[in-house]
């Protein structure tokens, strides 16, 4: 049995860690540096916000259909219900790869902006997502002209100040939380 900062009680052992202890340790020192890296957070959200924009599509345009007193309706109605089924679920995908992809690339942006700007600033700070905010929403809307850069920025600045403040409100004080 072996006791920190000692040897092995049972006799026999070397004291301290054995090398596959020490190369155990070093392989999580490792891991744990990879997972907190701005390249290995930004991908990951990437990722996540792909799979919650696909799911958060497929049930947005599972909501939506068609009546028969619109042209689409109509036009549904008179094919046959195999060609409905298939119409519906083609149509599906396509809402589902579209909001995919838009939530993942939201998500990937704005990670990394502010996992980049964290970096720079040395300091885990409220501000640090407000501007992350600022830039993302600007960047998305950089096709749009430069009016809706500042209402995409501001937009995206205040939902992250909004989002920030709530996580990093005290958990225990139930008065407080605007949610309940």
């Amino acid at each position: 049995m072996a006791f920190p900062m000692g040897g092995s009680v049972m006799g026999g052992g070397r004291p301290g860690l054995s090398a596959e202890d020490l190369q155990q340790q070093q392989i999580q020192k490792y891991i744990g540096a990879a997972a907190e890296s701005c390249a290995f957070k930004t991908g990951m959200s990437g990722v996540m916000g792909f799979g919650l924009g696909g799911a958060f599509g497929l049930f947005m345009s599972s909501m939506r259909y068609d009546t028969p007193m619109t042209p689409q309706g109509a036009e549904m109605a008179k094919l046959a219900v195999r060609d409905q089924i298939r119409q519906g679920f083609r149509e599906m995908g396509k809402a589902s790869w579209s909001s995919a992809k838009n939530f993942g690339k939201v998500a990937l942006f704005y990670t990394g902006i502010e996992c980049g700007i964290e970096g720079l600033r040395g300091k885990n700070a409220m501000e640090n997502n407000v501007m992350a905010g600022f830039v993302t929403g600007a960047i998305l809307a950089r096709n749009a002209g430069p009016q809706a850069m500042a209402v995409g920025a501001a937009g995206f600045g205040v939902f992250g100040f909004a989002i920030e403040w709530y996580m990093r409100m005290d958990s225990y004080d139930a008065s407080r939380d605007p949610i309940t």
